[in-house]
C-alpha cells in the first residue's frame, strides 16, 4: 500500500503513514526548527523548503509546513525522502 496522505484538522499539517514501523518503541518524536533527531529520516525533512516541524509515532510522520508554503510541491518532497529511506 506504501505511503499515505491524510489531511488533518490543522490545514498546515499532513500525516504520511506507512504499512512498516518508523519508530520502534512508544515514544514519540518531534524535531523543531533548529533541532536535531537521532533519525535522520526527521533530519531530512526538516532541511526540506517550507517544513517547519516534524512529528513522528510509529509508522507515521506528521510534517507540519509554514504558512506560506504549498502542500502540492511538499507533499512530493516528503514522500521522495519517505521512499528514499525504504517507506
Amino acid at each position: 500500500m506504501g505511503i499515505r496522505a491524510e489531511e488533518t484538522p490543522n490545514p498546515n499539517a499532513l500525516k504520511f503513514t506507512t504499512d512498516k514501523l518508523i519508530f520502534k518503541g512508544d515514544s514519540s518524536v518531534s524535531v523543531m526548527p533548529g533541532d536535531t533527531s537521532e533519525y535522520e529520516i526527521l533530519n531530512e525533512l526538516m532541511q526540506l523548503d517550507g517544513v517547519d516541524n516534524v512529528f513522528g509515532y510509529q509508522n507515521f510522520i506528521t510534517v507540519n509546513k509554514q504558512f506560506d508554503a504549498e502542500w502540492d510541491p511538499l507533499s512530493s518532497k516528503v514522500i521522495e525522502v519517505l521512499e528514499k529511506h525504504g517507506y
